[in-house]
C-alpha cells in the first residue's frame, strides 16, 4: 500500500471516528465499579433473578469486563505510534544524507543555482513533508540517472543513486508503518469506547434492577448499586442524604 493510500484510508477512519462515551469516569474505575456490583449481584442473586437476571446473564456481564480489561490502554497505543515516529525520523535523516552526498557531487559539475542543478528538485528539502521528501527521493534518483553520463567524472555511478533509492524505500515504508499506527490507535479507542458503552449499559442496567429490590427494605444494600459518575457528584450524593438523616431527627 503506498503512502497517499494509507493517508487516505486514515482519513476515512477519523471522519468515521464519531462514537462518544456514555460515562465520565475513567475506563479503570468503570472496570472496577462492574467487579464490585458483579460481587453484589452473586450476594443477591437470588432478588434478582425475579427481574430476569440470572447467573447466566451475571456470568455474561462478568466475561464482558475481562474482554474489556483485555483491550490495550492508550498509553501503549502512544507508546507503540511513537517508537514507529522515531524510527520514521531516523529514516527520513537517512534518506536526506544519501540525497545531499549526491548533490554535492552535482554541485562540483553544476553552479547550485543552474538548471540541470535545478531539475533535481532538492531546494528546502528539510521544510518538506513526508510525501514531498518521497517524491523528491524518487526524482533524484529518475533525474540522476538521466544525467548519469555527464555525471560519472564526479563520482555519480549507480551505486551511488543505489544508496539513495534504498534509503527512499526504507523512508516510504516507516511512514507506512507509522501512518499503520497511527490508524491502528484510531481504531482501538474507538472500539475500547464501544465496549466501554456496551460494559457501562450492563452496570446500568444491574444497577437499576439491584435499586428497586433494596429500596424499600434495606438502604445499605440500595447504596451498593449507586453509580457515582465523579467524585463531585459523589460528594452531592452524600450531602444530600446527610441533610435528609438531619431533617428526619
Amino acid at each position: 500500500m503506498t503512502y497517499l493510500c494509507v493517508c487516505n484510508l486514515l482519513a476515512f477512519i477519523m471522519k468515521k471516528q464519531n462514537v462518544n462515551r456514555q460515562y465520565n469516569f475513567p475506563d479503570a474505575d468503570l472496570y472496577v465499579q462492574c467487579l464490585e456490583r458483579i460481587k453484589y449481584a452473586q450476594r443477591d442473586i437470588q432478588q434478582l433473578q425475579q427481574y430476569g437476571y440470572d447467573l447466566n446473564k451475571l456470568k455474561g456481564f462478568h466475561s464482558l469486563c475481562e474482554k474489556f480489561s483485555a483491550l490495550p490502554d492508550d498509553d501503549e497505543l502512544v507508546g507503540d505510534q511513537m517508537i514507529t515516529t522515531d524510527k520514521k525520523y531516523a529514516a527520513a535523516e537517512k534518506l536526506k544524507g544519501t540525497i545531499r552526498s549526491l548533490m554535492t557531487r552535482v554541485a562540483i559539475k553544476y553552479n547550485n543555482r543552474s538548471g540541470r542543478y535545478r531539475k533535481f528538485g532538492t531546494a528546502k528539502m528539510g521544510d518538506m513533508t513526508d510525501a514531498q521528501l518521497v517524491f523528491c527521493g524518487r526524482r533524484v534518483v529518475r533525474v540522476a540517472r538521466q544525467q548519469i553520463d555527464f555525471l560519472a567524472d564526479v563520482g555519480v555511478n549507480e551505486n551511488v543513486i543505489k544508496r539513495v533509492t534504498d534509503a527512499c524505500r526504507d523512508f516510504e515504508q516507516a511512514v507506512n508503518i507509522q501512518q499503520d499506527k497511527v490508524a491502528d490507535r484510531d481504531i482501538a479507542v474507538e472500539r475500547r469506547i464501544e465496549m466501554g458503552n456496551k460494559l457501562y449499559e450492563e452496570l446500568v442496567t444491574l444497577c437499576n434492577i439491584g435499586k428497586d429490590v433494596w429500596a424499600e427494605s434495606d438502604p445499605v444494600k440500595y447504596e451498593n448499586y449507586c453509580i457515582y459518575e465523579s467524585n463531585n457528584e459523589q460528594k452531592k450524593e452524600r450531602k444530600a442524604r446527610e441533610m435528609s438523616a438531619e431533617e428526619g431527627k
